[in-house]
């Protein structure tokens, strides 16, 4: 049995989303910035898209931009807002120790600018407090940015409070909701979210196209010149057919979310259970303030890498975390930041199911897993100190 337990790295492109992509490859393929009818047509395309997902959002046509993907708008909102307040004296920015790295990674960047940055901690159920955000937040705080869903341990975080403090001080805020979007109802104006970035490959979209929200009036700085697109903020001619299936991707995820998220808890419920029951084990992150889909549990006297590659022995596709870290030798640092120990957190398992995933595929995962564990175990010494009571446990 194949089981794809990985779609928090990525998901497969939905038959309806590659259907409504074809005809962008050979019909309507002009260029949108051509003044011609076969690149008017392509203009109406994107607009069309343009009004949709800004529907979905909340937002204005005019406040949606086009991007690669999740990572350039992170960085592109990132940085808008840092030159924003960099003309106003404002040189300090908020943000999380949890961030995915295309946000500390910008952070880090800014730092050596000359920008001061502040990574407020992280409850060690995976959720920020609201007002260690507020009282991180100064005078000459130019921007915050959380994300509103973990990518790790798939938390939700309090972004409709967070944006409320953010508007009462006068302070950007900015969201990464690229694991979000298809699984919670999202409204900018509601939530009091100045930017958002999204990327269609965590929604059965394709890869290399995403979407940066900007309020009306925020002045974006462009980190890609060289033409007019995207109302001069993004230089490249836009990629149509790409564009178009995250648009058809975006309503899908939306119009079945509810549905999706339901059957999704019960497996999810149903999979916490069963890896529970793995002596020395434990959930990483809140059990219930978590979206549908994502299951991170770590399991102590184990390495993560070796369960995942004899899971894939197994023919079950599951991550130790991050896809974007995973090269890395060190150890997560989302569960690091939750308090977790380097071994637990070198010792971590990401599954994060998807639409079609079924209950006999669970169950096999949680039987696959167990007799995985029980396997590494007995190679470890870290575990024969453990039970031989010559270390304590991290759980």
């Amino acid at each position: 049995m194949f089981v794809y337990a990985d779609n928090a790295a990525t998901t497969a492109v939905s038959p309806k989303v590659v259907e409504a992509m074809i005809p962008y490859f050979t019909q309507v393929y002009g260029n949108p910035s051509s003044l011609h009818s076969v690149g008017q047509d392509a203009k109406n395309a994107l607009e069309e898209s343009r009004e949709k997902i800004a529907k979905i959002l909340g937002a204005k046509p005019k406040e949606i931009f086009f991007t690669s993907g999740g990572s350039e708008a992170d960085n592109q909102a990132i940085i808008s807002a840092a030159r924003i307040g960099e003309k106003e004296g404002k040189k300090h920015i908020v943000s999380s120790k949890f961030e995915h790295h295309a946000v500390l990674h910008t952070l880090d960047a800014l730092e050596k600018e000359g920008f001061e940055i502040t990574l407020v901690d992280v409850n060690a159920n995976g959720v920020i407090n609201p007002k260690d955000v507020e009282s991180a937040i100064r005078e000459d705080t130019a921007l915050v940015t959380i994300m509103y869903v973990n990518n790790e341990i798939g938390t939700i975080q309090p972004i409709a409070e967070i944006g409320r403090i953010c508007r009462e001080k006068n302070v950007l805020f900015h969201t990464d909701a690229v694991q979000a979007v298809s699984h919670m109802h999202i409204n900018v104006q509601e939530q009091n979210i100045d930017m958002l970035s999204i990327s269609a490959h965590k929604f059965h979209g394709p890869k290399g196209i995403g979407v940066l929200y900007a309020k009306s009036g925020l002045n974006l700085t462009n980190i890609i010149n060289g033409g007019v697109q995207e109302r001069g903020k993004r230089a490249g001619t836009e990629n149509l057919a790409a564009i178009v299936g995250m648009t058809v991707a975006l309503q899908e995820a939306v119009a079945h979310m509810d549905e999706n998220n339901a059957r999704l808890k019960k497996l999810q419920d149903k999979l916490i259970k069963g890896l529970s029951a793995i002596e020395y084990s434990g959930l990483n992150g809140d059990r219930e303030q978590r979206i549908a889909s994502n299951v991170n549990f770590s399991f102590e006297g184990i390495e993560g890498e070796s369960l995942l590659l004899l899971m894939d022995q197994r023919e079950i596709a599951v991550s130790s975390g991050s896809a974007c870290t995973s090269g890395s030798i060190d150890p997560s640092h989302v569960l690091l930041s939750i308090g977790r120990s380097s071994e637990l957190a070198h010792g971590a398992l990401r599954i994060s199911l998807g639409d079609d995933c079924t209950e006999e595929q669970v169950d096999y995962i949680i039987n696959t897993v167990t007799e995985i564990v029980d396997y590494l175990r007995k190679f470890s010494p870290l575990w024969d100190d453990l039970i031989n009571g010559r270390i304590e446990s991290d759980l």
